[in-house]
């Protein structure tokens, strides 16, 4: 799409009004604003590619006539609708001697067309002389449409003239020419694996506009080989803090920061080269700090350079004072109204938390609170961030929170995850098995069946193993707690199918165990469950094992069992409890 963008601004200065020279144009965009229906919006472009389609076949059409019918056919594709009958005369129209035309044509070919359309090889050889041009820009035009149109094997036709460009006088030529050698290295390294030191020249060029147009394919080399570039670690730290100190023309500000997407790209390029390296990262650390002192938060550009310092201070050998002043702007971003500043704080807090986690208890609570912002995406960051940042001494405040959370989702699959996070995170770092089982029973009331059955048995088995510790009272006191619970929230409707399988489970083993419930109080919660799930035979099974089994201890003890309910249904077979 850069690619797309560059050929509209060419094609604006070189042909002023080029787009609105014809009335029908300007009332062709104008009838397709106004279309109420996608139907009726097709049925005009049809109306005018059949136009376009006879006009194109007049041999006796004047060439800037032409060129307006091959921007209207651009627009008509890019409106989704094939326009393969026109794509021919945008090939002849980069043979055109007069610079607007050529520029079109180029401009169509590269909408119309990319390296694997049989016409690309048509165009192959006018970007081959037209790269030879003494017309700096018919060369900067060929130079945009190879990076759209040179594939893998036609590489090597224009390779030699596009290394010859590196040292062209213009710097918009040599700017484009290491735009074009980068776009041969994303498609094939290997045909240009020979020419990387190229790059390295092209950083010391005079132009700005070059250097920076350098830094992309050294980042790219960089990251897949950091070792054989760490000489160049003092060179990026001196050109950014040449940047920094506004030695730059004024023509690369943007809103009032001094060539922003450089020094973007120039930390990018640190944070890979700083990773795991003290040496290399101990140059960086001054200008580190430069960066975050003269940071201008007002603009959100300026937000994009400290977010972006972060990120390279997380990467990087890590420095006390440096977590610290990245911890003081992440505090800004998280106070911040703007959502997207939050979300940036968000990101940034999970970042430096991986270095010192202790950096996460200053900003807890208003983390927190993020959960709590209506928008949804903000919501997910955060939650991912709670879940990296908890640990015993929390786990009961964000549980809580992730629980309420969890509360209010649709989304079944991200319910499932959440209440799966809520599950690792109190096996992991509950500080009793009472929050433990209170957890639990959340979770699975609000959760129910989207919760793994794994975690049900390992409630149960926790519930029956006890503290493991040989005290009894403990044990006692965990199960009957358990079982108080679950006597108060069984009749409630609409409980997961899960949930009330542990339900019975727990009732049946220790429903009367500890003598403040009776065992016909029991066995009437349980008969009510059977009879409330007559279409649920997994829980009506566990419901009846419950119950046979308080009617088996009781019996065993010599126990009567008064006020017995006579039957448990099903709706076809009925179970006599006497």
């Amino acid at each position: 799409m850069e690619q797309l963008r560059t050929f509209g601004r060419e094609l604006a200065m070189g042909s002023q009004g080029g787009w609105g020279q014809s009335k029908d144009f300007l009332d062709l965009v104008k009838s397709i604003g106004e279309a109420r229906s996608k139907a009726e919006e097709d049925r005009i472009i049809a109306r005018e590619l059949e136009h376009l389609k006879r006009r194109l076949a007049d041999p006796d059409v004047p060439r800037r006539k032409m060129k307006e019918l091959l921007l209207r056919l651009v627009y008509a594709e890019m409106l989704g609708h094939d326009a393969s009958f026109g794509h021919i005369h945008a090939v002849k129209m980069t043979h055109d001697e007069s610079l607007p035309l050529k520029r079109t044509g180029y401009l169509a070919v590269a909408l119309f067309l990319d390296e694997r359309h049989d016409l690309v090889i048509l165009v192959v050889n006018t970007i081959q002389k037209d790269l030879r041009s003494d017309n700096y820009l018919v060369v900067c035009a060929a130079l945009t449409a190879a990076c759209r149109l040179i594939g893998e094997e036609a590489i090597p036709a224009v390779l030699p003239q596009v290394v010859d460009l590196l040292v062209h006088p213009k710097e918009a030529v040599r700017k484009k020419a290491v735009m074009a050698l980068h776009r041969f290295y994303q498609r094939s390294s290997s045909s240009v694996s020979h020419l990387v030191s190229n790059f390295r020249k092209r950083l010391c060029d005079n132009d700005p506009g070059v250097m920076g147009a350098t830094l992309c394919p050294l980042y790219d080399l960089i990251s897949e080989e950091p070792n054989s570039y760490k000489d160049l670690v003092v060179s990026f730290v001196n050109i950014l803090k040449q940047v920094a100190e506004r030695r730059l023309p004024t023509s690369y500000d943007y809103h009032q920061m001094p060539a922003p997407f450089i020094q973007i790209k120039l930390l990018k390029i640190l944070a890979v080269l700083g990773s795991g390296d003290k040496q290399a990262s101990g140059h960086m650390y001054t200008v580190l700090g430069d960066i975050f002192k003269k940071g201008d938060t007002a603009s959100n550009i300026g937000n994009a350079i400290l977010y972006e310092c972060i990120c390279c201070i997380s990467s990087i050998f890590p420095n006390p004072k440096m977590l610290v002043a990245a911890a003081e702007t992440t505090s800004k971003f998280l106070k911040s109204d703007s959502h997207n500043l939050k979300y940036m704080g968000i990101d940034a807090l999970g970042r430096l938390i991986k270095i010192n986690p202790d950096i996460a208890e200053e900003h807890q609570l208003a983390v927190i609170d993020c959960l709590e912002d209506p928008d949804d995406t903000l919501k997910r960051k955060t939650f991912e961030l709670l879940y990296k940042m908890t640990k015993s001494t929390n786990v009961e405040v964000i549980v809580d929170r992730m629980i309420e959370y969890m509360i209010n989702i649709t989304d079944h699959h991200y319910k499932t995850e959440i209440a799966s996070r809520c599950v690792e995170l109190a096996e992991q770092f509950a500080p009793s098995n009472q929050w433990f089982i209170q957890t639990m029973n959340r979770v699975f009331e609000h959760a129910g069946d989207l919760v793994n059955i794994r975690v049900a048995h390992n409630l149960m088995r926790l519930i029956a193993e006890g503290f493991g510790d040989e005290d009894e009272g403990a044990d006692s006191q965990l199960r009957s707690s358990a079982v108080d619970s679950y006597v108060r929230i069984v009749g409630e409707p609409k409980l997961p199918s899960s949930f009330l399988q542990i339900i019975c489970w727990v009732l049946g083993e220790y429903g009367t165990a500890d003598g403040k419930h009776s065992a016909s109080y029991i066995i009437g919660k349980l008969c009510d469950v059977a009879e409330a799930h007559l279409t649920d035979d997994t829980v009506k099974a566990y419901a009846i094992s419950a119950i046979l089994k308080i009617f088996a201890f009781e019996i065993a003890l010599g126990r009567r069992i008064d006020l017995l309910p006579e039957t448990c249904s099903n709706g076809h077979t009925s179970y006599m409890l006497y």
